[in-house]
């Protein structure tokens, strides 16, 4: 039964792409509507991240955020699927880098990045659109569904065109270290919810304890690699601009945490200036600090 399911999603998941982008919306707005007051997806888990992340603001205030947030999550969703059937030229005109010529200038230098961004705007979008605005060697790191059928399906379509180079999340830096001779572009979400806390670095973000990775900072000093924060805003509807910001150039340089702790604050400014372009139904702090120093 699960196969069959499996099959009929990809059948109409196929069609959908097929779809001109306003009719793609009018299905977005009619997913909302399911989504947000019939499923009602984790709209609990929305409302109290919002909730702790935001306590100046009115009750208001939040359901207003959350209910921009679940029409943004719609549109991402049926903006994936969109991926199968989208053109390079529209990935262009949808997903702009502002300014791009530091990404010139690194590869001129034959220097190496990590390309970090948050769970903002259309992630997905953007790293389809970085191999086409760098001579970088663009890799992608993800992880592993558990379901094999739809991990299938979404390497097949982050990898649609041959780019960029996907890489599972636990085998990052073996495959990056088996790449050293080639000037690399890494795009990964910093914004993942560590699964064991020992190794995890706790800083306050967005009014709450909260644990990070230390994977990014730990590689980009091993491998030498410089640190760049994109932030991907929503311009209009199914269209985005990421900005870079460095976060170092020189990792080998920074002290204990550095570039980790800026990626935090880049990150809770972008979410703060635009408090719906994050993914606030993520379980994000289901772990608390218990007697845990950094």
């Amino acid at each position: 039964m699960k196969k069959i399911a499996y099959y009929i999603f990809i059948l109409k998941a196929w069609f959908i792409s097929l779809l001109p982008f306003w009719f793609l919306y009018i299905l977005s707005d009619f997913l909302y509507v399911i989504v947000y007051y019939l499923i009602r997806y984790r709209r609990k888990i929305a409302t109290q991240n919002l909730k702790n992340s935001f306590p100046e603001k009115s009750l208001v205030e939040i359901k207003q955020i959350e209910k921009k947030y679940y029409h943004n999550l719609c549109d991402i969703v049926v903006e994936f699927i969109k991926i199968r059937h989208i053109s390079i030229d529209q990935l262009k005109k949808r997903m702009i880098i502002t300014n791009p010529t530091i990404l010139h200038e690194l590869y001129n230098q034959n220097k190496s990045v990590f390309l970090s961004v948050g769970h903002c705007g259309n992630w997905d979008w953007f790293g389809k659109t970085i191999p086409y605005i760098t001579d970088h060697k663009v890799f992608a790191i993800y992880k592993e569904l558990s379901s094999t059928d739809f991990d299938s399906y979404m390497k097949s379509l982050r990898s649609r065109f041959g780019v960029p180079t996907l890489i599972e999340s636990k085998s990052t830096y073996r495959s990056l270290l088996q790449s050293k001779d080639t000037t690399n572009a890494v795009f990964l979400a910093g914004d993942q919810t560590p699964g064991g806390l020992d190794a995890n670095y706790w800083t306050t973000f967005l009014n709450q304890d909260t644990p990070f990775f230390l994977g990014i900072e730990k590689m980009a000093k091993s491998l030498d690699y410089a640190v760049l924060f994109f932030d991907i805003k929503r311009i209009k509807r199914g269209h985005y601009e990421a900005t870079i910001t460095p976060i170092t150039l020189n990792p080998k340089e920074t002290k204990t945490n550095e570039i980790t702790e800026s990626y935090v604050r880049l990150l809770e400014n972008a979410i703060i200036n635009n408090p719906d372009n994050w993914l606030w139904s993520h379980r994000r702090w289901k772990h608390k600090r218990e007697g845990i120093q950094n």
